[in-house]
């Protein structure tokens, strides 16, 4: 990077790059990095374990389609994802990601310069303990009931009820005629379930009259919840470089229009210099490949349909 920066200027980061896969990507990630590091960064070393302030952009993979918000937070130094996933693009155009990170603690991502999202830190991401947790001197009473249905005490069970056989002989089965009891042994009839079995005899159910609903944990004030006001803070200590992390099956992704500012207006006319300026020449040469290559397409499909009809008439004359 030309220039530092450093949260301890409390100003906006704005993270901003087009990516395009031309590829049409079916798995594989796109992600820019912001570093820390300065003059003691080792470019020669960079890769997925070098540690990282922000990780941003797409990320597809089979049905999963989204772009990547993470930040890193020194508290428990631990790179936190954000919680829901924001979208992504999928085509095989140019897309413009930009993610904002205020000194506020919110933040805001916009793909080609309509915002997808956006929110606090401590609702988003785990920056934060939970404000309330179960009181750890409560627990449910032994003689809370929670059953809601319960066997009826006056239900009994019919008299008879086991002697009732699962299955019986065929009432409208017969001998065969040629049935030899002599050398075919005696005759039964086929066995058929029975109509009258009803199963293993169970009681019917009645609401319990005892019954107080699920018991509900009491909550308290979390002691060790406490609102952090440099959650936003990423760069504390300076960051100075960018790093791009590639994964992918197929590669040819492109990544272009890179800028990182404080400042959203000047992402957004840079945006229109280089990435807006393009975009309408990059879609219209884009539909005319497409249409190339149909009728590219179509016109091989016709020609196999005739050769194939030829083959067809060769074979035809070969049987006369």
């Amino acid at each position: 990077m030309t220039k530092a920066f450093n949260s301890s200027d409390k100003k906006d980061l704005v993270i901003q790059y087009s990516v395009k896969h031309e590829q049409k990507i079916d798995c594989g990630g796109a992600y820019i990095k912001l570093l820390p590091g300065g003059d003691k960064f080792e470019a020669t070393k960079f890769g997925g374990d070098t540690p990282y302030a922000v990780m941003f952009g797409p990320d597809i993979c089979g049905q999963n389609k989204r772009t990547h918000v993470i930040f890193h937070y020194d508290k428990k130094d631990n790179n936190l994802l954000i919680k829901k996933d924001v979208g992504t693009e999928t085509d095989q155009l140019s897309h413009l990601y930009t993610l904002v990170l205020r000194p506020d603690n919110t933040f805001e991502v916009f793909v080609d310069n309509k915002s997808v999202r956006s929110g606090k830190l401590d609702d988003e991401f785990d920056f934060l303990p939970a404000k309330e947790i179960k009181d750890p001197d409560q627990s449910k009473p032994e003689d809370w009931v929670d059953v809601k249905q319960i066997a009826d005490p006056d239900d009994v069970k019919p008299e008879g009820y086991d002697d009732i056989p699962e299955e019986i002989p065929d009432p409208d089965a017969t001998k065969p005629d040629d049935w030899d009891d002599e050398d075919d042994g005696e005759w039964e009839a086929p066995m058929m379930d029975n109509p009258d079995y009803k199963g293993p005899w169970s009681p019917k159910m009645i609401p319990n009259p005892d019954y107080k609903g699920p018991w509900v944990h009491p909550m308290i004030p979390n002691p060790e919840y406490s609102y952090d006001e440099n959650m936003y803070a990423v760069c504390k200590d300076g960051c100075t470089h960018v790093g791009f992390e590639l994964w992918q099956v197929k590669s040819g992704t492109i990544f272009d229009d890179i800028i990182i500012t404080d400042s959203l207006e000047e992402a957004q006319k840079f945006a229109e210099e280089t990435f807006f300026k393009k975009k309408e020449a990059e879609k219209e040469m884009f539909d005319e490949v497409q249409k190339k290559r149909r009728e590219e397409e179509k016109a091989a499909m016709a020609d196999e349909d005739t050769d194939f009809d030829m083959e067809d008439m060769d074979m035809m004359g070969d049987e006369f």
